[in-house]
């Protein structure tokens, strides 16, 4: 599997996750499957998204495209950090 590992700051959570929810058909469309969204206990504008994809080359391809510069500008988002992931193991305890 593929994962994408997004930490970044927003200058207001309920801004950028409208633009986020709004960017769900494209980011199926570009080989997104599935995410979570997590924010810091200490920090309410500190996101973390994570992310499984088709492949890391659609998600790069998606995350670099100047569509999605555009969009992270227009939602506030500040120093994103991209982790491209491959799941090497899984578990349940």
């Amino acid at each position: 599997m593929h994962h994408v590992l997004i930490v970044h700051e927003v200058q207001n959570y309920d801004s950028w996750k409208r633009i986020f929810d709004d960017a769900a058909g494209i980011r199926r469309a570009a080989g997104e499957r599935s995410y979570q969204v997590l924010r810091s206990a200490a920090d309410p504008n500190r996101i973390v998204h994570f992310s499984v994809w088709t492949s890391l080359e659609d998600a790069r391809r998606f995350f670099e495209s100047p569509e999605l510069v555009a969009l992270r500008e227009k939602a506030g988002v500040r120093s994103p950090e991209f982790n491209y992931l491959e799941q090497i193991e899984a578990g349940t305890l």
